[in-house]
């Protein structure tokens, strides 16, 4: 038990900061669709590194573990998005601010 709050507090822990990383990524011109498909993404790899760190790659036969911690990044970076980041206007500024301007946008 006392591993599944671990796991679930080291995906929740990398969740709430996911957001504003995968903001550098996106563009704000894109969909709503392909942003969530992105940030889907975002979270399976953040939580496949995540279950790394914490136990090594071993870690991963341990399946009840490993859910656990994908879940918890998947539930703190969308709550956190909407909640806390998006509210605010960090996210949709980093990406306004990482998104190249074409010549015709910089006039």
């Amino acid at each position: 038990m006392s591993q599944t709050l671990d796991s679930l507090s080291y995906g929740a822990q990398v969740g709430v900061v996911l957001p504003l990383l995968t903001a550098v990524v996106q563009k704000p011109a894109w969909s709503a669709k392909y942003k969530k498909v992105v940030a889907v993404v975002a979270a399976l790899v953040a939580g496949v590194l995540t279950v790394a760190a914490d136990g090594g790659w071993g870690q991963f036969q341990h399946g009840q573990l490993t859910a656990a911690t994908f879940l918890g990044v998947l539930a703190a970076s969308q709550t956190s998005y909407d909640l806390l980041w998006k509210p605010s206007k960090l996210a949709p500024w980093i990406e306004a601010l990482t998104t190249r301007k074409t010549p015709q946008q910089a006039e």
